[in-house]
């Protein structure tokens, strides 16, 4: 697939972006392990002071990179505002922790002497991101690994190649030495051919489970660390006692951010009984205001979806889900607008033998389903290849917490949106991937966790876990 910006509104082709050479991407690999060499040695203050230099250099160019995200991927302008925003604080918040996160850990041993657990840098970080946030996706992986003295390579979606290259040169007006973010434009076979490469020593990867599952297969050949986040499947859980004005505040939003492409989007959700009826009409309420249009225009509400393939694969999960016996309640229109719009569609009585099930729509579609019991919308919840994040509403929030702890996610937010801060571990589990990023847990994805043990003499008594020092005069 070529790399271009088609502006998903009009359908304009706006820019194309021809693919990297062998040549270059031998030179990105060896500038970036030169990096490594030197930054292993560098003061991390140095790196904070840089990483903050960053954020205010993007909120510098926040009106350049708002417009760029907009037109590559058709995200509307105040959440292109938002993410912008959001990333400048990720990166202010790994410079302002980074050091203390990677201060040395003493340790509380009998071993003789003192026992410390350094970190350090480990080498060049292959990263695989999606279009969906073009901006933040980058920066969860940038922003610790540059702390930790990390370089990266960056392979962005093909889609959004105007954003990842703006990111690329923000990073460097900042002052980052060259290598610190090197964007190429990569074919699958050369991110193998980077993985595979001695000088990578760690893959992060954002996307779909059919690209996690070729990157993580070639990192696991070439035994390299990787995180992978995926996708999702996202309960929406609401419980009897649920204040319903917060919960139709709320469930609208949780589904069209992003116009629901979105890894942690509310996908399913598991109402009880007493309060479906309710629920579904004022999703059908909220759904029916929303107004498409330009997605430059602040007063436009319905974004169109990033390409035509997407909606075109979502019009045809639809499909078959209706053809499986799910109903609509509301939407599956065509709206009469050039650009890649989608409907904003509703689907109820869906059972265990339709796709739409386990299926992850992504785009603006909610599945909803009537429970029971409480116990009945988490055996739901959890029935799911999925687990990445939820959302649980209930009218004691500590109560709302028992049954979120019982959800098989990586996250679960109760009583509200779910959101994203750089102190918030993300990730999930089962299809949805492994490890976090964000948090002290992100800061330590590509660290090596080196154990160091000091001692002025040696302590011949102390054999401890069966290791014996025999003495060579024996």
């Amino acid at each position: 697939m070529a790399y271009r910006t088609v502006n998903p509104y009009n359908n304009e082709v706006v820019k194309e972006y021809p693919f990297a050479t062998d040549d270059e991407l031998q030179s990105a690999l060896a500038t970036d392990h030169d990096l490594y060499e030197t930054m292993k040695k560098q003061d991390i203050s140095e790196r904070a002071k840089i990483l903050h230099n960053v954020a205010a250099k993007l909120r510098e160019h926040s009106d350049e990179l708002v417009r760029a995200c907009t037109i590559d991927m058709g995200k509307l302008i105040g959440e292109s505002k938002g993410e912008v925003e959001l990333v400048a604080i990720i990166a202010d918040w790994f410079a302002d922790h980074g050091e203390e996160l990677l201060k040395p850990e003493k340790i509380d041993t009998i071993a003789t002497g003192d026992a410390e657990i350094q970190h350090h840098a480990t080498g060049v970080v292959m990263m695989v991101e999606p279009w969906n946030f073009p901006y933040y996706q980058i920066m969860r992986v940038f922003a610790p690994n540059f702390m930790v003295g990390n370089p990266m390579i960056l392979k962005h979606a093909a889609n959004t190649p105007t954003s990842a290259q703006m990111f690329a040169d923000v990073v460097a007006e900042a002052g980052a030495p060259k290598g610190s973010l090197t964007n190429l434009f990569l074919s699958y076979d050369q991110v193998t051919e980077a993985i595979d490469d001695p000088r990578v020593q760690g893959v992060a990867l954002t996307g779909s489970e059919r690209g996690g599952t070729a990157v993580a297969g070639a990192a696991g050949k070439a035994l390299k660390k990787n995180t992978m986040e995926l996708g999702g499947m996202d309960p929406f859980v609401v419980l009897g006692d649920a204040n319903m004005d917060d919960v139709n505040d709320i469930a609208w939003r949780a589904r069209i951010y992003n116009t629901g492409q979105v890894c942690t989007s509310s996908k399913r959700f598991i109402v009880m009984d007493n309060v479906y009826d309710e629920f579904v009409e004022n999703l059908k309420k909220k759904f029916a205001a929303l107004k498409p249009g330009d997605p430059m225009d602040p007063k436009t509400s319905l974004a169109p979806m990033n390409t035509e393939k997407s909606k075109n694969k979502l019009q045809k999960q639809l499909d078959d889900a209706i053809a499986a016996g799910a109903k609509v309640v509301y939407g599956n229109e065509p709206i009469d607008l050039p650009g890649q719009f989608f409907m904003p569609t509703i689907l109820t009585d869906i059972d265990k033998d339709n796709p739409a099930y386990s299926e992850e729509m992504f785009g603006p579609i909610a599945a909803v389903y009537k429970v029971h019991s409480e116990q009945e919308a988490i055996d739901l919840a959890n029935d799911n290849p999925y687990g990445l994040g939820g959302i649980v509403f209930a009218g004691d929030a500590d109560h709302g917490a028992e049954v979120a702890s019982q959800i098989e996610t990586g996250m679960v937010f109760v009583n509200n949106f779910m959101s994203t801060l750089p102190e918030l571990p993300f990730g999930g589990v089962k299809l949805s991937g492994y490890g976090r990023e964000m948090s002290h847990i992100g800061q330590m994805a590509f660290v090596n966790e080196q154990l160091i043990v000091k001692t002025d003499k040696p302590n011949m008594g102390n054999l401890a876990g069966g290791l014996v020092a025999v003495d060579p005069q024996d």
